[in-house]
């Protein structure tokens, strides 16, 4: 049963998609902002980019990482384990929620 579209999810920005998107369809556990940043730069390429052109997307990942962990739609990890996303630093992943942290 699919869930109802809320008015979150119809205005959704594009870079929450993308990352929620390459977060399903990884098949790994957890992903690198670098992954989703890579991922958007393949989809929106333009003649005469560089292979370090995704660097410009890194911020506005970062920024809605921020946003889908506070509203609960992923978790951001260091050294593997949950981080409050108003407050962390350095290499960081991104994950679907498990199920085990809604217990915590």
């Amino acid at each position: 049963m699919s869930k109802p579209v809320s008015e979150t999810d119809a205005a959704l920005d594009p870079v929450a998609e993308a990352i929620l998107q390459t977060l399903a369809a990884s098949g790994k556990p957890a992903i690198s902002a670098e992954t989703v940043c890579q991922a958007i730069q393949a989809h929106r390429a333009r003649p005469g980019d560089g292979p370090q052109a995704w660097r410009k997307y890194m911020r506005a990942v970062k920024q809605q990482a921020v946003h889908l962990a506070r509203s609960g739609r992923i978790e951001i990890l260091r050294k593997g384990k949950p981080v409050d996303p108003d407050d962390f630093k350095g290499v960081w992943r991104m994950r679907l929620p498990s199920d085990e942290s809604a217990t915590d």
